[in-house]
């Protein structure tokens, strides 16, 4: 889909978007977008960009700070069938707004970083898909599989225990469009989240990223209208207070 042209007609689109994202979401009575999950506490050690800097301040420099993190099913397929699977993740900064980075599986080479693929572990490759752009730099962020770290299981009971037995942990690795995943740090997998906190939750894409970074590509407006109907359905906000 084309980037909206006009500003009367972008914002008349807008609103059909998100009108239509809404009445689907209050038809699922939940999320339209990856209905199914389990959330947690986390802790996101930064360890800075390995070669050339990113751009991107949060990435670049070391750091630590609490997390939210949310793995789930794309759609509502029954236990372990593949599926669309997704981690969002919420840095909580100590200045300003949240940083929401959502993953979806896909393949880790370059030519399947930006293509979503089903899969039924929740161990594996997971990319932004759409890509970022840095001035005039495009940046794709991705979470990797650790290998030191317990597998994630297959659905999401298999999830919830692993989570119970230790904390999982994944990768956060950057890359460039053709360039292989450059490690900058990693996400540490804590205690459960309630269902009802699990349920208030939610993410961003497109507004919760740090100065230097904005989304890019084409869909990304139709992404943002499709979170804030889904958000609205909910009666969800964003807030960089939120858990």
């Amino acid at each position: 889909m084309p980037t909206p042209p006009a500003p009367h007609a972008a914002a008349r689109a807008a609103t059909a978007v998100e009108r239509a994202a809404a009445a689907l979401a209050r038809l699922r009575r939940g999320r339209l977008l990856h209905p199914a999950g389990r959330s947690f506490t986390g802790e996101v050690l930064i360890w800075g960009t390995p070669g050339p800097p990113t751009g991107v301040h949060l990435l670049d420099g070391p750091g630590r700070y609490r997390a939210t993190v949310r793995l789930s099913k794309g759609t509502p397929t029954p236990g372990g069938w593949p599926d669309v699977l997704g981690l969002a993740l919420r840095m909580h900064t100590e200045v300003g707004r949240p940083f929401d980075l959502l993953v979806s599986s896909s393949g880790a080479a370059p030519l399947l970083r930006n293509v979503p693929l089903p899969r039924r572990r929740f161990t594996g490759t997971y990319s932004t898909i759409m890509s970022y752009r840095v001035g005039r730099r495009r940046l794709w962020l991705a979470a990797l599989p650790d290998p030191d770290s317990v597998d994630l299981g297959r659905g999401l009971a298999e999830l919830a225990a692993a989570t119970r037995a230790e904390a999982p942990r994944m990768v956060i690795a950057v890359a460039s469009a053709v360039g292989p995943w450059r490690p900058v740090g990693q996400v540490s997998i804590g205690d459960q989240l309630s269902a009802r906190e699990d349920a208030a939750l939610a993410f961003d894409p497109v507004g919760n990223l740090p100065a230097e970074l904005r989304a890019a590509g084409p869909l990304t407006w139709l992404r943002d209208q499709t979170y804030r109907g889904s958000r609205r359905a909910r009666g969800a906000t964003v807030s960089p207070a939120a858990r």
